[in-house]
Formats: C-alpha cells, sequence, structure tokens
C-alpha cells in the first residue's frame, strides 16, 4: 500500500474512502482498535475507536480536524497505543460515523463539537477507563475547539498539530484573499444554497449548514471565535493550564505561522512549548503529520511529550 497516497485520496477522492475504510484482510488482522459509542455531553451516541494499551493509566484523545473522519488518525493512535497510551478516536456529530441522516437535516454546530463532543470524549474516558485526567491530540479545528471543554482541569497535556486561528487576515498577501473569498463567499454562499457544505468542495466530509456557516462567521471576526463569544469565552479559553506542545509547518498552507501564534494566545494560562518545522527538516503540509513515515520522528516527540511527567 502507498501510505502516502492512500491518505491523500482518503481526504480529496471520496469514491474511494470505501476501499481504504475496509482494508484487506492481512492489514484488518493488525488492527488494533475496537468500535466504541461515546456519549456526547448532551447524550448524542458519537461514534469512537479505542486503542487500547493493556495496563496503561495514561489516555489520549484525537479531536480531529473538519471534515476529517476518525480513520484518518488510526495508524498514529495505534503507535500512540503502542507507547503506553490507550486512545481514543472519535468523529463529531454530523460527520462519519456520527453522521444521523442527511447533513442539510442535521442541527449540529461547530461551537458544539468542542463543548459537547471532546467534552463528552473526555467525560467518557474518565469514566469508561478510569482515569482521573487525559491528554489530547489537536488536528487544525481541534485545537481551536479545546477552550470549549467545560472541565479543562481534566487535560493534562496537549500536542496541537496545524491547529491555527482562523482569522483570514492572518493569512499572507493572496492566501489572505483567498481566505477572504470563501468564507466571505464560497462557504456561506454554497451552504445557504444547497442546505449544507458539500465535502466534494474539496473539505473532506460533507458539512452541516450550522457547522459550515459558524466557521465562516469565526473566520470572519477579528479574534476568531474567542472573540465572537465575548468576554465570558475569552475566561474560558484562559481555565485551560495544561502543558501544550503547539506544531507548525513551514509548507502547511492552511495554518500559516501567525495564525498558529494566534490561536496558541488564546490560551494564555497553558504552559506553551511552540514547534515550528522548516520545509528542510520536513515536508509535512497540513495533513502529512499523520503519515507513518514520521513514526521515528515527529511521532515520537509527540509521543515522548505526551508521557513526560508535570515539572
Amino acid at each position: 500500500m502507498d501510505e502516502t497516497r492512500d491518505l491523500d485520496t482518503y481526504l480529496y477522492d471520496r469514491e474511494s474512502r470505501p476501499r481504504l475504510e475496509h482494508a484487506p484482510r492481512a492489514e484488518r488482522s493488525r488492527k488494533l482498535g475496537r468500535d466504541v459509542v461515546v456519549p456526547a455531553l448532551d447524550g448524542r451516541p458519537l461514534a469512537g475507536t479505542l486503542f487500547e494499551s493493556p495496563g496503561s493509566r495514561r489516555v489520549t484523545l484525537v479531536a480531529g480536524a473538519t471534515g476529517v473522519k476518525r480513520g484518518y488518525y488510526a495508524r498514529f493512535a495505534a503507535f500512540l497505543a503502542s507507547q503506553g497510551s490507550t486512545t481514543l478516536t472519535f468523529d463529531y456529530r454530523g460527520i462519519g460515523g456520527s453522521r444521523d441522516g442527511h447533513p442539510a437535516e442535521s442541527s449540529a454546530a461547530m461551537h458544539e463539537w468542542g463543548e459537547l463532543d471532546i467534552a463528552g470524549a473526555a467525560a467518557w474516558a474518565e469514566s469508561a477507563l478510569d482515569v482521573p485526567r487525559v491528554s489530547v491530540v489537536t488536528h487544525s479545528v481541534g485545537g481551536q475547539l479545546l477552550g470549549l471543554v467545560d472541565r479543562p482541569e481534566r487535560i493534562e497535556r496537549v500536542v496541537m498539530i496545524g491547529s491555527q486561528s482562523g482569522e483570514v487576515w492572518l493569512w499572507p498577501s493572496l492566501a489572505r484573499w483567498r481566505m477572504a473569498a470563501l468564507m466571505y463567499g464560497m462557504i456561506p454562499g454554497v451552504t445557504r444554497a444547497v442546505g449544507y457544505l458539500p465535502g466534494a468542495l474539496g473539505i473532506g466530509e460533507d458539512l452541516p449548514p450550522g457547522v459550515a456557516l459558524e466557521w465562516a462567521r469565526w473566520c470572519r471576526t477579528p479574534g476568531y471565535l474567542v472573540a465572537d463569544g465575548g468576554d465570558e469565552r475569552r475566561r474560558a479559553y484562559a481555565r485551560l493550564d495544561a502543558d501544550v506542545l503547539a506544531f507548525g509547518f513551514d509548507d502547511d498552507p492552511y495554518a500559516p505561522p501567525a495564525a498558529v501564534d494566534a490561536l496558541v494566545a488564546f490560551y494564555p494560562n497553558a504552559n506553551v512549548t511552540r514547534r515550528q518545522v522548516s520545509r528542510a527538516e520536513a515536508r509535512v503540509g497540513h495533513f502529512g503529520f499523520f503519515r507513518e513515515r514520521f513514526a521515528s520522528s515527529l511521532w515520537r516527540e509527540a509521543a515522548a511529550f505526551l508521557q513526560a511527567k508535570a515539572g
């Protein structure tokens, strides 16, 4: 299997996903994860996969990117389990295995992915796996939403992968205007016209209208989702005091350094280690971190950070 090609195909060639999600028998036999149902805080069932590390008292959640199903993170989650951390991946409401009906009929909103889904996954892990705290690996929007979790004290350590503020004016030069065209024009326009945001436009999974429109509004707002929520939301983000390793990548067009820096500034009381990976060190982009070719380098760096004791 050409792992790099298949991961890109998974994101952008929707017709190929059934083949990639139903791997050959030899590969299925190596699967470490087992499917579970994770209740969100409002009781809504979310599709999850648990990658167990027998005897371990460490648990890590993977809070994924917008429109990306949990299967994309399976190999990375299995790696973390092999390094001693039971790991849970899950689909946000309205996405992948947590999709219930046509996306146009979904009432899901993006803030619920943080307030109800990430928070629910953390609460489930505490109860079902009998641990006092969890760590979180976030990809893109996952890091944006972490401040919405109701009990941030349950989060011990965080690794952010390409997580950024989505404020359009943080992008450089021409990319800024492309982002503005998306968030002022295409995303709200298409969503209102057809009733949801089709994944075929290049954003992965279909997005429910409430998710797409809230996302676009945040991106048009100076200060992004934190400013959109006012002082109450600023105080909520200030409650997170976990150790954070925030990765950015010079070749990532979706998360320029200024946007990554703006996001970590939303968490003024977190102990942030900022890590910017140059093109000379590795070609990673926005999605490449989760390719197995980084197992001996970036994956090990992330796992070592998650395993380190506070001190």
